[in-house]
């Protein structure tokens, strides 16, 4: 007996039609959240703000005219030039440098935790980290730290003179000359007590001195005390620099000891003036405005940076795994360096794998929200506008106008289609 072979053709599960039923919900879901939407939008882009009045193009014309808009186009393209390329670059070093460690797989993992991690709470922890207060912000207690180990800070930040002395640009100077032979008390005021040093001693006037120009520095807070007389319950503040002023050029300098004295010799018979540098009083370094109008846009951009590596270095570790050993140890062999190897072999092999981690990270920063609203204080918000911020603050924020933010999602969905359209055609290709 001779069996027939079977048709290929009529076999179960190759027809079209019944490959429907199963797509369908799919089909469904798909059309609902996504078709629907666009559509909608696109209809809606073209009424205004109420939605009974069809304007035409009116709202995509006051989009291209509108300076938040502006900022928000402006800020979006630094983000697409400046954060998909650092992730990219930055992922492929890491992910080459750590293809030969032996605990590469913990520190790919590590790096990778971010994107655990939703992007609103990520936001949360960055704007702590770059908080004004060095007492709350990391970066900022880091850059004060260092600051303060090559420039100390003042001994007494904001103490100032209660009278007789007059601030000029290098600090506080004496109204009343002086000459040798002369007492002089300077109170000062605007310090805490209990800041003052350790072996800050009891404050007394000096005795008068016939060559010597003799002076106290103390300050002057008791309570119950006269103002401008030493009491004997302040103390005097040691440390303090103290110049005399002769024709506009420094002729001496000297420092204040544990009681607040200090002492003038060979001063001369002209007189002088007696001053307190501006250094003894300036305010503590407190770091940079981190979240201010000018740095806003680049810690947002840092902030995503540190989030994306896991991604970028979790892709381009798998494109490594899968180069030909042969190629990068017969390029070894021919006596290339690892830069060579590098340059011209591991990134030339890697270069589909970046180019889809690039424009993947190019659609993710067109569509950033998340750490714009959040990192970004109200007040400089505007300065990191980015578009899909402003199509929220336009529809559903102070604007309310459903019609314009609708124009504004058109044209954002006009600039992601480009870079999906792009990688779809690639990924076709490569099944191909």
């Amino acid at each position: 007996m001779r069996l027939r072979s079977p048709n290929v053709d009529a076999a179960p599960g190759r027809s079209p039609r019944q490959a429907i039923p199963f797509l369908l919900p799919a089909l469904v879901v798909l059309a609902a959240l996504v078709l629907y939407p666009l559509v909608f939008s696109l209809i809606r882009s073209f009424f205004d703000a109420s939605g009974d009045e069809f304007v035409g193009v009116d709202n995509y014309v006051d989009t291209f005219t509108d300076s938040r808009t502006l900022t928000a186009f402006r800020n979006n393209v630094i983000w697409v030039v400046v954060a998909p390329a650092a992730v990219t670059g930055i992922g492929l070093v890491l992910a080459v440098l750590t293809e030969r460690i032996r605990w590469a797989t913990a520190f790919r993992l590590v790096l990778f935790m971010p994107m655990a991690i939703s992007l609103f709470a990520s936001g949360i922890i960055f704007r702590l980290v770059y908080e004004q207060s060095p007492d709350q912000g990391v970066v900022n207690a880091v850059v004060v730290g260092v600051h303060d180990v090559f420039s100390p800070a003042s001994k007494y930040p904001n103490a100032r003179p209660r009278d007789g002395y007059a601030a000029t640009d290098a600090g506080y100077a004496g109204i009343r000359p002086a000459k040798a032979g002369d007492t002089i008390t300077l109170p000062l005021i605007g310090y805490p007590p209990q800041d003052l040093p350790p072996q800050a001693l009891p404050a007394s006037p000096p005795a008068a001195g016939t060559e010597e120009l003799r002076g106290v520095i103390w300050l002057d807070v008791s309570v119950g005390g006269k103002a401008g007389t030493v009491d004997p319950t302040e103390r005097g503040m040691p440390g303090i620099a103290v110049e005399a002023v002769r024709d506009g050029q420094v002729v001496a300098r000297t420092t204040t000891g544990d009681d607040g004295r200090f002492t003038f010799p060979d001063l001369g018979t002209a007189d002088v003036t007696v001053r307190l540098p501006e250094d003894n009083f300036t305010l503590p370094f407190r770091g940079l405005t981190w979240l201010g109008a000018s740095l806003i846009t680049p810690v947002i951009i840092s902030s995503w940076i540190w989030i994306m590596t896991g991604f970028a270095i979790t892709f381009i570790a798998a494109g490594l795994s899968a180069i030909p050993r042969d190629a990068l140890e017969a390029a070894r062999v021919d006596g290339a360096t690892e830069w060579q190897v590098f340059q011209r072999v591991t990134v030339p092999l890697l270069s589909p794998v970046l180019l889809v981690v690039f424009v993947t990270l190019v659609i993710n920063v067109l569509k950033i929200f998340e750490l714009v609203f959040v990192i970004a204080p109200g007040s400089v918000q505007s300065e990191a506008n980015v578009l899909a911020l402003q199509m929220w603050q336009v529809s559903f924020g102070t604007g309310g106008d459903q019609g314009a933010g609708s124009a504004l999602a058109v044209i954002l969905f006009l600039l992601v289609a480009p870079a999906m359209l792009f990688n779809i055609r690639r990924f076709r290709r490569e099944r191909s």
